[in-house]
């Protein structure tokens, strides 16, 4: 499997990485209220209610970077460039988790921002294919 496959697949594990301490604070509001959670999460405060937000935004940033690397891999567009972009996207994805529940937005959108860029540059990567090979 390629690196930006793997890439996919470490994101698609980072919405539910991300999703953990939403439960915890749900757990810590009285009990994770199984029959409607999202009715709870909507009451979050503070830190539950950044965890909830991050994981939403995992769930956002997934669908272009999944694009983004199907788009250069149907195309047959490869190379060392679009393995990093790929490294560099789960990288600033990470990073946004931890800023966003550490509070820190400035940073945190500066990296989102990255983390955008990555996912843009491999959808129109086929466009500068020879480049890249």
């Amino acid at each position: 499997m390629s690196i930006p496959f793997w890439c996919v697949f470490i994101s698609a594990l980072l919405i539910y990485i991300a999703r953990m301490p939403v439960a915890k604070a749900m757990k810590e509001q009285g009990g994770y209220n199984n029959h409607l959670p999202r009715q709870q999460q909507a009451q979050l405060t503070g830190y539950g209610a950044r965890a909830l937000a991050a994981h939403q935004n995992c769930i956002e940033a997934f669908i272009l970077f999944a694009v983004g690397v199907l788009m250069a891999h149907t195309t047959q567009t490869q190379g060392w460039l679009i393995d990093a972009l790929a490294i560099i996207f789960v990288i600033a994805r990470v990073l946004y988790v931890w800023l966003y529940l550490a509070d820190k937005p400035a940073l945190r959108s500066l990296v989102w921002l990255v983390g955008l860029l990555c996912s843009l540059l491999l959808m129109i990567s086929p466009t500068f294919r020879t480049v890249l090979l």
